[in-house]
């Protein structure tokens, strides 16, 4: 169910930094619509808790060992959990950032960002968009550009209107679910109009979409 925005949003942090996890438990306490369902510094845990408290959000780290962020996500996808997952590191290198987002990831943010920032990302990924630290939106663009395999540019006359409004709102960070909802269509209409518009601009995923649609103005 795609939450309002009065809605108190829970939240599992997956991170194996005890003052990290303190940190942000903190930072949570402070605000009414953010609370903490978990907290833990074991991936296999992580997994396990995801199940039994059905967070609206996980909040997960990239680096950890025994089994990183990424092996963590795909297991936690694998295993059904449909809620928000965001990635929190430290690492701005451009692959892990595509690597994060290609796995299934709802967002990617830097540990070193502003607090308030910081709640004010989280509580739009809990609302359904899509977030990313300022800072790599264009690193992510130029990584996405230079790994694309095939020569084709892009072309949104290519889109059928319907396809072109979808890609507005994929630019804007929203879940299928609430394009859906704005645009009055079900959820298996959308999805089949992004498999749809993702082919015939030669894109992979919904954030390489998003990404070029903001760079191309298309978002406008």
């Amino acid at each position: 169910m795609t939450r309002n925005a009065q809605d108190t949003a829970t939240l599992l942090i997956i991170d194996d930094h005890p003052l990290l996890r303190r940190g942000v438990t903190q930072l949570l306490e402070l605000e009414d619509d953010l609370e903490l369902a978990g907290e833990t510094g074991e991936p296999e845990e992580g997994v396990r808790l995801a199940g039994e408290l059905d967070p609206d959000l996980i909040l997960l780290d990239l680096n950890m060992p025994g089994m990183d962020g990424i092996e963590t996500l795909k297991r936690l996808r694998q295993d059904g959990f449909a809620g928000r997952i965001v990635m929190f590191t430290v690492s701005d290198h451009e692959e892990d950032v595509v690597a994060a987002l290609r796995a299934g990831a709802d967002g990617y943010l830097l540990k070193d960002m502003d607090p308030d920032d910081m709640v004010r990302q989280l509580r739009q990924a809990a609302l359904g968009r899509m977030v990313i630290s300022e800072s790599l939106t264009a690193l992510l663009a130029e990584a996405l550009r230079s790994q694309r395999n095939q020569p084709a540019t892009p072309d949104i006359q290519s889109l059928t209107q319907r396809e072109r409004e979808i890609l507005r709102e994929l630019a804007a960070g929203l879940s299928n679910k609430l394009i859906a909802r704005k645009l009055d269509i079900t959820e298996g209409t959308v999805k089949v109009h992004v498999k749809h518009l993702l082919k015939k601009l030669n894109l992979r995923s919904r954030v390489e979409a998003a990404v070029w649609a903001v760079q191309e103005g298309v978002d406008k």
